[in-house]
Protein backbone atom coordinates (compact mmCIF):
# COMPACT_ATOMS: atom_id res chain seq x y z
CA UNK A 1 0.00 0.00 0.00
CA UNK A 2 3.30 2.42 -0.01
CA UNK A 3 2.38 3.47 -3.54
CA UNK A 4 -1.28 3.93 -3.40
CA UNK A 5 -1.42 7.92 -3.64
CA UNK A 6 1.20 7.32 -6.67
CA UNK A 7 -1.26 5.59 -8.12
CA UNK A 8 -4.27 6.93 -7.80
CA UNK A 9 -2.16 10.25 -9.00
CA UNK A 10 -1.69 7.85 -11.85
CA UNK A 11 -5.53 7.20 -12.83
CA UNK A 12 -6.00 10.67 -12.12
CA UNK A 13 -3.63 11.53 -15.31
CA UNK A 14 -5.00 9.07 -17.86
CA UNK A 15 -8.71 9.96 -17.07
CA UNK A 16 -7.14 13.76 -17.89
CA UNK A 17 -5.63 12.56 -21.14
CA UNK A 18 -9.01 10.42 -21.76
CA UNK A 19 -10.74 13.82 -21.43
CA UNK A 20 -8.24 16.16 -23.81
CA UNK A 21 -8.99 13.33 -26.26
CA UNK A 22 -12.79 14.23 -26.17
CA UNK A 23 -12.34 17.75 -26.01
CA UNK A 24 -9.81 17.44 -29.39
CA UNK A 25 -12.66 15.56 -30.47
CA UNK A 26 -15.78 17.71 -29.40
CA UNK A 27 -17.36 14.24 -28.99
CA UNK A 28 -18.68 12.83 -25.36
CA UNK A 29 -16.39 12.15 -22.52
CA UNK A 30 -18.46 8.78 -21.21
CA UNK A 31 -16.74 6.62 -23.36
CA UNK A 32 -13.47 7.87 -23.22
CA UNK A 33 -13.45 7.62 -19.34
CA UNK A 34 -14.95 3.55 -19.83
CA UNK A 35 -11.73 3.20 -22.65
CA UNK A 36 -9.09 3.90 -20.69
CA UNK A 37 -9.95 2.39 -17.77
CA UNK A 38 -10.38 -1.03 -19.74
CA UNK A 39 -6.77 0.12 -21.14
CA UNK A 40 -5.07 -0.45 -18.16
CA UNK A 41 -6.08 -2.95 -15.08
CA UNK A 42 -4.95 -6.04 -14.24
CA UNK A 43 -4.28 -7.21 -17.47
CA UNK A 44 -2.08 -3.78 -18.49
CA UNK A 45 1.48 -4.32 -18.45
CA UNK A 46 3.86 -2.37 -15.23
CA UNK A 47 7.14 -0.14 -15.43
CA UNK A 48 8.44 -0.19 -11.74
CA UNK A 49 6.18 2.52 -9.90
CA UNK A 50 4.32 3.03 -13.10
CA UNK A 51 2.01 -0.01 -12.52
CA UNK A 52 -0.78 0.15 -14.90
CA UNK A 53 -2.35 -2.97 -13.20
CA UNK A 54 -3.80 -0.77 -10.07
CA UNK A 55 -3.59 -3.35 -8.59
CA UNK A 56 -2.99 -1.87 -4.73
CA UNK A 57 -5.35 1.14 -5.74
CA UNK A 58 -8.57 -0.61 -7.48
CA UNK A 59 -10.25 -0.66 -3.98
CA UNK A 60 -9.67 2.81 -3.14
CA UNK A 61 -10.83 3.34 -6.91
CA UNK A 62 -13.45 1.53 -6.59
CA UNK A 63 -14.99 3.20 -3.54
CA UNK A 64 -14.16 6.77 -5.18
CA UNK A 65 -16.20 5.72 -8.68
CA UNK A 66 -19.25 4.21 -5.67
CA UNK A 67 -19.26 7.60 -4.09
CA UNK A 68 -19.32 9.28 -8.26
CA UNK A 69 -22.89 6.98 -8.65
CA UNK A 70 -24.12 9.08 -5.53
CA UNK A 71 -22.90 12.60 -6.66
CA UNK A 72 -24.25 11.96 -10.12
CA UNK A 73 -27.77 10.59 -8.76
CA UNK A 74 -27.62 13.59 -6.22
CA UNK A 75 -27.54 16.26 -8.41
CA UNK A 76 -30.32 14.56 -10.92
CA UNK A 77 -32.39 14.59 -8.08
CA UNK A 78 -31.80 17.92 -7.19
CA UNK A 79 -32.68 19.09 -11.12
CA UNK A 80 -35.84 17.42 -11.07
CA UNK A 81 -37.40 18.47 -7.42
CA UNK A 82 -40.69 16.48 -6.95
CA UNK A 83 -42.61 19.75 -7.52
CA UNK A 84 -41.43 19.69 -10.82
CA UNK A 85 -42.43 15.72 -11.27
CA UNK A 86 -45.78 16.12 -10.16
CA UNK A 87 -46.42 19.58 -12.25
CA UNK A 88 -45.27 17.26 -15.11
CA UNK A 89 -47.45 17.55 -18.57
CA UNK A 90 -49.95 15.47 -19.39
CA UNK A 91 -48.15 15.19 -23.02
CA UNK A 92 -44.69 14.19 -21.44
CA UNK A 93 -46.55 11.65 -19.28
CA UNK A 94 -47.97 9.79 -22.04
CA UNK A 95 -45.00 10.22 -24.24
CA UNK A 96 -43.06 8.92 -21.30
CA UNK A 97 -44.96 5.89 -21.07
CA UNK A 98 -44.82 5.05 -24.18
CA UNK A 99 -40.75 5.31 -24.67
CA UNK A 100 -40.81 3.42 -21.50
CA UNK A 101 -43.28 0.80 -22.64
CA UNK A 102 -41.85 -0.10 -26.02
CA UNK A 103 -38.02 -0.14 -24.75
CA UNK A 104 -38.69 -1.97 -22.05
CA UNK A 105 -40.85 -4.61 -23.08
CA UNK A 106 -38.20 -5.19 -25.99
CA UNK A 107 -35.75 -5.67 -23.61
CA UNK A 108 -37.59 -7.90 -21.39
CA UNK A 109 -38.01 -9.97 -24.71
CA UNK A 110 -34.70 -9.85 -25.37
CA UNK A 111 -33.40 -10.96 -22.40
CA UNK A 112 -35.52 -14.16 -22.73
CA UNK A 113 -34.91 -14.70 -26.34
CA UNK A 114 -31.38 -14.64 -24.88
CA UNK A 115 -31.95 -17.52 -22.46
CA UNK A 116 -31.34 -15.46 -19.44
CA UNK A 117 -32.78 -16.46 -15.59
CA UNK A 118 -35.60 -13.98 -14.41
CA UNK A 119 -33.04 -11.77 -12.69
CA UNK A 120 -30.31 -11.25 -15.36
CA UNK A 121 -33.29 -10.71 -17.86
CA UNK A 122 -34.79 -7.88 -15.33
CA UNK A 123 -30.88 -5.94 -15.30
CA UNK A 124 -31.13 -6.58 -19.08
CA UNK A 125 -34.35 -4.82 -19.38
CA UNK A 126 -32.91 -1.72 -16.98
CA UNK A 127 -29.76 -1.66 -19.14
CA UNK A 128 -31.35 -1.15 -22.67
CA UNK A 129 -34.61 1.20 -21.17
CA UNK A 130 -32.68 4.02 -20.22
CA UNK A 131 -31.08 6.87 -21.79
CA UNK A 132 -27.69 8.85 -20.55
CA UNK A 133 -28.99 12.09 -19.52
CA UNK A 134 -25.54 13.53 -19.14
CA UNK A 135 -24.90 12.75 -22.91
CA UNK A 136 -28.42 14.14 -24.02
CA UNK A 137 -28.18 16.80 -22.92
CA UNK A 138 -24.30 17.87 -24.31
CA UNK A 139 -25.56 17.29 -27.45
CA UNK A 140 -28.21 19.20 -27.48
CA UNK A 141 -26.39 21.95 -26.15
CA UNK A 142 -23.41 21.13 -28.48
CA UNK A 143 -25.84 21.21 -31.35
CA UNK A 144 -27.90 24.34 -30.44
CA UNK A 145 -30.96 22.27 -30.47
CA UNK A 146 -32.43 23.57 -27.04
CA UNK A 147 -35.00 26.23 -28.24
CA UNK A 148 -36.44 23.34 -30.14
CA UNK A 149 -39.99 22.03 -30.64
CA UNK A 150 -38.98 18.31 -29.71
CA UNK A 151 -36.84 19.60 -27.26
CA UNK A 152 -39.50 19.51 -24.29
CA UNK A 153 -40.43 16.72 -25.43
CA UNK A 154 -37.14 14.77 -25.04
CA UNK A 155 -36.56 16.36 -21.53
CA UNK A 156 -39.28 15.54 -20.45
CA UNK A 157 -38.70 11.89 -21.14
CA UNK A 158 -35.47 12.24 -19.82
CA UNK A 159 -37.77 13.57 -16.63
CA UNK A 160 -39.97 10.13 -17.02
CA UNK A 161 -37.37 7.93 -17.04
CA UNK A 162 -36.04 9.24 -13.95
CA UNK A 163 -38.90 8.80 -12.26
CA UNK A 164 -39.47 4.67 -14.22
CA UNK A 165 -35.05 4.73 -12.95
CA UNK A 166 -35.74 5.42 -8.82
CA UNK A 167 -39.21 2.85 -8.62
CA UNK A 168 -37.36 0.10 -10.76
CA UNK A 169 -33.85 0.35 -9.05
CA UNK A 170 -36.35 0.15 -5.84
CA UNK A 171 -37.73 -2.75 -6.96
CA UNK A 172 -35.20 -4.86 -9.04
CA UNK A 173 -32.45 -4.06 -5.74
CA UNK A 174 -34.98 -5.68 -3.58
CA UNK A 175 -35.30 -8.51 -5.33
CA UNK A 176 -31.09 -8.82 -6.35
CA UNK A 177 -29.78 -8.18 -3.63
CA UNK A 178 -32.02 -9.51 -1.41
CA UNK A 179 -31.89 -13.42 -0.58
CA UNK A 180 -35.33 -14.09 -0.98
CA UNK A 181 -36.21 -17.51 -2.95
CA UNK A 182 -39.85 -16.98 -3.04
CA UNK A 183 -42.32 -15.36 -5.22
CA UNK A 184 -43.51 -13.88 -1.63
CA UNK A 185 -40.42 -13.03 -0.48
CA UNK A 186 -39.54 -11.57 -3.40
CA UNK A 187 -42.58 -9.10 -3.25
CA UNK A 188 -42.13 -8.59 0.10
CA UNK A 189 -38.45 -7.18 -1.00
CA UNK A 190 -39.53 -5.62 -3.58
CA UNK A 191 -42.75 -3.45 -1.87
CA UNK A 192 -40.73 -2.64 1.22
CA UNK A 193 -38.12 -0.85 -1.42
CA UNK A 194 -41.11 0.95 -3.01
CA UNK A 195 -42.60 1.61 0.45
CA UNK A 196 -39.37 3.01 1.66
CA UNK A 197 -39.27 5.11 -1.55
CA UNK A 198 -42.52 6.45 -1.05
CA UNK A 199 -42.63 6.88 2.99
CA UNK A 200 -39.19 9.17 2.44
CA UNK A 201 -40.61 11.43 -0.29
CA UNK A 202 -43.64 11.74 1.99
CA UNK A 203 -41.22 12.79 5.24
CA UNK A 204 -39.06 14.87 2.88
CA UNK A 205 -41.81 17.11 1.52
CA UNK A 206 -43.11 17.66 5.15
CA UNK A 207 -39.23 18.51 6.18
CA UNK A 208 -38.85 21.23 4.02
CA UNK A 209 -39.99 24.04 6.36
CA UNK A 210 -37.05 22.57 9.03
CA UNK A 211 -34.56 21.78 6.49
CA UNK A 212 -34.63 25.59 5.00
CA UNK A 213 -33.99 26.81 8.97
CA UNK A 214 -31.50 23.51 9.55
CA UNK A 215 -29.60 24.43 6.48
CA UNK A 216 -29.44 28.25 6.84
CA UNK A 217 -25.79 28.32 7.58
CA UNK A 218 -23.52 31.06 6.58
CA UNK A 219 -20.06 28.88 6.74
CA UNK A 220 -19.82 27.08 3.58
CA UNK A 221 -17.72 24.78 5.02
CA UNK A 222 -20.01 23.49 7.73
CA UNK A 223 -23.27 23.39 5.05
CA UNK A 224 -20.98 21.06 2.86
CA UNK A 225 -20.51 19.28 5.33
CA UNK A 226 -23.74 18.91 6.60
CA UNK A 227 -25.02 18.14 3.11
CA UNK A 228 -23.18 15.18 2.51
CA UNK A 229 -23.44 13.72 6.01
CA UNK A 230 -27.58 14.04 5.01
CA UNK A 231 -26.01 12.13 2.13
CA UNK A 232 -24.12 9.48 3.08
CA UNK A 233 -25.83 8.15 6.08
CA UNK A 234 -29.45 7.81 3.94
CA UNK A 235 -27.84 6.20 1.11
CA UNK A 236 -25.78 3.99 3.59
CA UNK A 237 -29.09 3.12 5.18
CA UNK A 238 -30.57 2.38 2.15
CA UNK A 239 -28.50 -0.43 1.26
CA UNK A 240 -28.90 -1.61 4.69
CA UNK A 241 -32.93 -2.64 3.57
CA UNK A 242 -31.68 -3.74 0.27
CA UNK A 243 -32.50 -0.60 -1.54
CA UNK A 244 -29.62 0.70 -3.90
CA UNK A 245 -27.39 3.34 -2.39
CA UNK A 246 -27.84 5.29 -5.36
CA UNK A 247 -31.34 5.88 -5.08
CA UNK A 248 -30.98 6.99 -1.89
CA UNK A 249 -29.06 9.44 -3.18
CA UNK A 250 -31.46 10.55 -6.09
CA UNK A 251 -34.29 10.71 -2.91
CA UNK A 252 -31.97 13.15 -1.12
CA UNK A 253 -31.59 15.05 -3.81
CA UNK A 254 -35.26 15.42 -5.10
CA UNK A 255 -36.33 16.09 -1.12
CA UNK A 256 -33.66 18.96 -1.26
CA UNK A 257 -34.37 20.50 -4.25
CA UNK A 258 -38.06 21.46 -2.42
CA UNK A 259 -35.62 23.81 -0.36
CA UNK A 260 -34.55 27.52 -0.75
CA UNK A 261 -31.17 26.26 -0.67
CA UNK A 262 -31.34 24.17 -3.76
CA UNK A 263 -28.98 26.57 -6.04
CA UNK A 264 -26.10 26.70 -3.12
CA UNK A 265 -26.37 23.00 -3.38
CA UNK A 266 -26.26 22.92 -6.58
CA UNK A 267 -23.25 25.32 -7.24
CA UNK A 268 -21.55 23.20 -4.11
CA UNK A 269 -21.97 19.78 -5.60
CA UNK A 270 -20.43 20.31 -9.18
CA UNK A 271 -17.59 20.08 -9.07
CA UNK A 272 -17.67 16.41 -6.78
CA UNK A 273 -20.22 15.58 -9.41
CA UNK A 274 -17.56 15.50 -12.09
CA UNK A 275 -14.27 14.65 -10.39
CA UNK A 276 -16.23 11.56 -8.55
CA UNK A 277 -17.79 11.09 -11.73
CA UNK A 278 -15.07 10.10 -13.79
CA UNK A 279 -13.51 8.24 -11.47
CA UNK A 280 -16.96 5.91 -11.55
CA UNK A 281 -16.68 5.44 -15.36
CA UNK A 282 -12.73 4.75 -14.82
CA UNK A 283 -13.19 2.46 -12.15
CA UNK A 284 -15.85 0.56 -14.27
CA UNK A 285 -13.51 0.51 -17.39
CA UNK A 286 -11.08 -1.39 -15.08
CA UNK A 287 -13.43 -4.19 -13.78
CA UNK A 288 -13.62 -4.98 -17.93
CA UNK A 289 -10.77 -7.03 -19.41
CA UNK A 290 -10.47 -6.50 -23.30
CA UNK A 291 -10.31 -9.72 -24.12
CA UNK A 292 -13.55 -10.97 -22.47
CA UNK A 293 -15.61 -8.71 -24.66
CA UNK A 294 -15.98 -11.26 -27.25
CA UNK A 295 -18.32 -13.08 -25.66
CA UNK A 296 -20.59 -10.65 -25.52
CA UNK A 297 -19.95 -8.82 -28.89
CA UNK A 298 -23.49 -10.44 -30.47
CA UNK A 299 -25.08 -9.86 -27.74
CA UNK A 300 -24.20 -6.19 -27.15
CA UNK A 301 -25.06 -5.95 -30.88
CA UNK A 302 -28.39 -7.20 -30.74
CA UNK A 303 -29.39 -5.16 -28.26
CA UNK A 304 -28.16 -1.76 -30.26
CA UNK A 305 -30.17 -2.91 -32.95
CA UNK A 306 -33.42 -3.90 -30.82
CA UNK A 307 -32.41 -0.45 -29.10
CA UNK A 308 -32.39 1.88 -32.54
CA UNK A 309 -35.69 0.38 -33.59
CA UNK A 310 -37.36 0.79 -30.26
CA UNK A 311 -35.94 4.55 -29.86
CA UNK A 312 -37.09 5.52 -33.79
CA UNK A 313 -40.73 3.54 -32.67
CA UNK A 314 -41.17 5.32 -29.45
CA UNK A 315 -39.70 9.07 -30.71
CA UNK A 316 -42.36 9.33 -33.55
CA UNK A 317 -45.20 8.17 -31.66
CA UNK A 318 -44.11 10.15 -28.51
CA UNK A 319 -44.28 13.09 -30.78
CA UNK A 320 -46.91 12.49 -33.09
CA UNK A 321 -49.08 12.59 -29.74
CA UNK A 322 -47.86 15.41 -28.78
CA UNK A 323 -48.89 17.31 -32.20
CA UNK A 324 -45.34 17.32 -33.41
CA UNK A 325 -44.06 16.77 -37.01
CA UNK A 326 -42.54 13.45 -38.10
CA UNK A 327 -39.23 15.26 -38.50
CA UNK A 328 -39.55 16.49 -34.63
CA UNK A 329 -40.79 13.19 -33.57
CA UNK A 330 -37.54 11.04 -35.64
CA UNK A 331 -35.54 13.56 -33.56
CA UNK A 332 -36.54 12.66 -30.46
CA UNK A 333 -35.96 8.99 -31.13
CA UNK A 334 -32.37 9.77 -32.70
CA UNK A 335 -31.68 12.07 -29.72
CA UNK A 336 -32.36 10.25 -26.87
CA UNK A 337 -30.64 7.13 -27.97
CA UNK A 338 -27.37 7.49 -25.90
CA UNK A 339 -26.96 4.91 -22.87
CA UNK A 340 -24.50 5.55 -20.50
CA UNK A 341 -24.48 5.80 -16.40
CA UNK A 342 -27.79 4.47 -15.74
CA UNK A 343 -26.82 1.28 -17.78
CA UNK A 344 -23.87 1.16 -15.80
CA UNK A 345 -25.47 1.44 -12.59
CA UNK A 346 -27.61 -1.56 -13.58
CA UNK A 347 -25.17 -3.41 -14.07
CA UNK A 348 -23.30 -3.00 -11.18
CA UNK A 349 -26.72 -4.08 -8.93
CA UNK A 350 -25.94 -7.08 -11.08
CA UNK A 351 -22.68 -7.75 -10.01
CA UNK A 352 -23.38 -6.65 -6.52
CA UNK A 353 -26.35 -9.62 -6.41
CA UNK A 354 -23.70 -11.91 -7.74
CA UNK A 355 -25.37 -12.21 -10.78
CA UNK A 356 -24.01 -13.94 -14.43
CA UNK A 357 -20.33 -12.03 -15.52
CA UNK A 358 -21.49 -11.62 -18.99
CA UNK A 359 -23.90 -8.41 -17.92
CA UNK A 360 -20.28 -6.19 -17.09
CA UNK A 361 -18.68 -7.02 -20.43
CA UNK A 362 -22.36 -6.71 -22.30
CA UNK A 363 -23.18 -3.59 -20.47
CA UNK A 364 -19.55 -1.98 -21.65
CA UNK A 365 -19.63 -2.86 -24.93
CA UNK A 366 -23.56 -1.65 -25.46
CA UNK A 367 -22.80 1.49 -24.02
CA UNK A 368 -19.47 2.35 -25.57
CA UNK A 369 -21.55 1.99 -28.66
CA UNK A 370 -24.55 3.65 -28.18
CA UNK A 371 -22.15 6.34 -26.65
CA UNK A 372 -20.52 7.01 -29.84
CA UNK A 373 -23.26 5.84 -32.18
CA UNK A 374 -25.88 8.40 -30.46
CA UNK A 375 -24.24 12.05 -30.81
CA UNK A 376 -24.06 10.67 -34.31
CA UNK A 377 -27.18 10.04 -35.45
CA UNK A 378 -28.33 12.76 -33.77
CA UNK A 379 -26.16 15.10 -35.42
CA UNK A 380 -27.44 13.11 -39.14
CA UNK A 381 -30.90 12.99 -38.08
CA UNK A 382 -32.05 14.89 -41.02
CA UNK A 383 -30.67 13.01 -43.44
CA UNK A 384 -31.57 9.88 -41.80
CA UNK A 385 -34.98 11.37 -41.83
CA UNK A 386 -34.96 12.02 -45.08
CA UNK A 387 -33.99 8.37 -46.21
CA UNK A 388 -36.96 6.76 -43.70
CA UNK A 389 -39.30 8.51 -45.47
CA UNK A 390 -38.25 7.62 -48.75
CA UNK A 391 -38.53 4.37 -47.66
CA UNK A 392 -41.31 4.51 -45.74
CA UNK A 393 -43.66 8.01 -46.23
CA UNK A 394 -43.91 9.58 -42.72
CA UNK A 395 -44.54 13.23 -43.71
CA UNK A 396 -46.03 13.52 -47.19
CA UNK A 397 -45.68 16.68 -49.05
CA UNK A 398 -49.34 18.89 -49.89
CA UNK A 399 -50.06 18.40 -53.14
CA UNK A 400 -49.40 21.82 -55.31
CA UNK A 401 -52.65 22.48 -56.98
CA UNK A 402 -52.45 23.30 -60.69
CA UNK A 403 -53.17 26.25 -61.71
CA UNK A 404 -56.66 26.84 -63.30
CA UNK A 405 -56.32 27.81 -67.32
CA UNK A 406 -56.73 30.89 -67.93
CA UNK A 407 -60.56 31.53 -69.01
CA UNK A 408 -60.93 32.88 -72.68
CA UNK A 409 -62.81 35.91 -72.99
CA UNK A 410 -65.47 36.18 -76.19
CA UNK A 411 -65.72 39.23 -77.73
CA UNK A 412 -70.10 39.55 -78.21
Amino acid sequence: MEHIVFEVGLALALIAVAGFISLKLKFSIVPFYILIGMAVGPHAPHFGLFDLRFIESAPLIEFLGRVGVLFLLFYLGLEFSVGRLIKAGKSIAVGGTIYIAINFTLGLMFGWVAGFPLKETLIIAGITTISSSAIVAKVLVDLKRTANRETEMILGIIMFEDIFLAVYISIVSGLVLSVATSLGDVLTSALVALGYMLLLIVIGRKAVPFLNRALNIKSNEVFMITVFAGLFIIAGFSETIHVAEAIGALLVGLILAETEHMKRIEHMILPFRDFFGAMFFFSFGLTIDPMSLGGAIWLSLGAVIITLIGNVAAGLLAGRQAGLSAKASTNIGLTIVSRGEFSIIMANLGKSGGLMDILQPFSALYVLILAILGPLLTKESKRIFQWMNAVIPLERKPKVKAPLPEQETHSQ
